[in-house]
């Protein structure tokens, strides 16, 4: 079976990188493809498994046209949409800002409507994910809010669409989504895994940020040393501290989900730094970053600060900035789609 691969305009290059790891995978090279799958077939010569995997994985980047009424709300547009029945179908999204999240439940509430045989929503930052909860009486949880938006998709003809989304805050969050959907959250720590696999993991300490960050991601670490940092009250004040650990002479790699203004994991860096880490390196998930706050990292004791592509518009500025290294999560998406959504097509 034939899969689309539809995209945002700013998850163009993430949804390229994922074809390219989908086709390289040695499963997709064992695929047969029929005569009449309508695709857009590669010039050079290649073999017989090359061109079937290259045809069974369709990047339709070019066939929505994303446009504006003059008042500014969308007119959208999907080339070819009678050929997509029948065709498994993933879409590559981005929440990065508000102004582009109306625009892109438009395109896919009306996917499965085109008789898409699956839909598959790639959303690998949840940004709400920071306010799960409500602490008084007044405040909203907008998490829900855009759990509920998106368990509104309309129902394929194999059922569900499901939801991929990486390194959600919170883990309970899956109970937001409404039985319409099936959320799937996935880590991106595999990536981190590998490039520890790289180091003397004898002089490798892993580091979290906070008590949250620990019961979130220490069991992807257990090979390791680990130290815990922890907001204490002084006075008047709150600092950072070891509250389990040591960083003397240790290459030490502070752990969390995503970073915004960075306070935090810069001030656990700080922390560890004073307590004598040889070196500092940082991995998150999602590099947020509002109004160029990673300008704060250039000139902290950090010597890499790996993150992934979650957040394309902000990966985009610091990909070429030390310490930022910016790892690509389309490998890693293609594993889990090819775990099950594609092998079962």
């Amino acid at each position: 079976m034939q899969t689309w691969v539809y995209a945002h305009p700013s998850m163009r290059s993430m949804a390229e990188n994922l074809r390219r790891e989908l086709r390289s995978r040695r499963f997709l090279r064992l695929k047969k493809v029929e005569d009449d799958f309508r695709v857009k077939r590669i010039k050079s010569q290649i073999s017989p498994e090359d061109q079937a995997a290259h045809d069974l994985i369709d990047a339709r980047l070019d066939d929505i046209r994303w446009n504006s009424f003059e008042d500014g709300f969308p007119n959208i547009f999907i080339e070819n949409v009678k050929d997509m029945a029948g065709k498994d179908v993933i879409f590559l999204a981005s929440f990065h800002t508000t102004s582009v999240i109306f625009d892109q439940l438009a395109v896919i509430y009306a996917l499965p409507r085109y008789l898409a045989k699956s839909l598959t929503i790639i959303l690998p930052y949840f940004p709400t994910g920071t306010m799960e909860r409500i602490d008084s009486e007044g405040q909203i949880a907008s998490a829900m809010t855009m759990a509920t938006m998106l368990s509104h998709v309309p129902l394929s003809s194999k059922g569900p669409a499901t939801i991929m989304v990486f390194d959600i805050h919170a883990l309970q969050e899956r109970f937001y989504f409404g039985p319409q959907v099936i959320p799937r959250l996935e880590s991106a720590m595999p990536l981190l895994q590998e490039e520890l696999s790289k180091l003397d993991k004898s002089k490798v300490t892993v580091a979290f940020p906070d008590d949250g960050a620990f019961k979130r991601f220490h069991n992807f670490f257990t090979e390791y040393d680990i130290l815990i940092c922890n907001k204490i009250r002084e006075g008047d004040k709150r600092i950072v501290k070891i509250k389990e650990g040591d960083a003397h002479g240790r290459h030490v790699v502070i752990v969390d989900d995503l970073i915004k203004t960075g306070g935090t994991i810069l001030e656990c860096a700080n922390t560890v730094k004073a307590a004598g880490a040889a070196e500092i390196n940082v991995f998150v998930t999602h590099a947020v970053f509002p109004q160029g706050s990673w300008k704060k990292v250039i000139d902290s004791p950090i010597s890499k600060f790996w993150v992934t592509d979650s957040v394309p518009t902000i990966a985009d500025e610091i990909r070429d900035v030390r310490p930022f290294v910016v790892f690509q999560l389309a490998g890693v998406i293609a594993d889990r789609l090819l775990d099950f959504d594609l092998m079962n097509s």
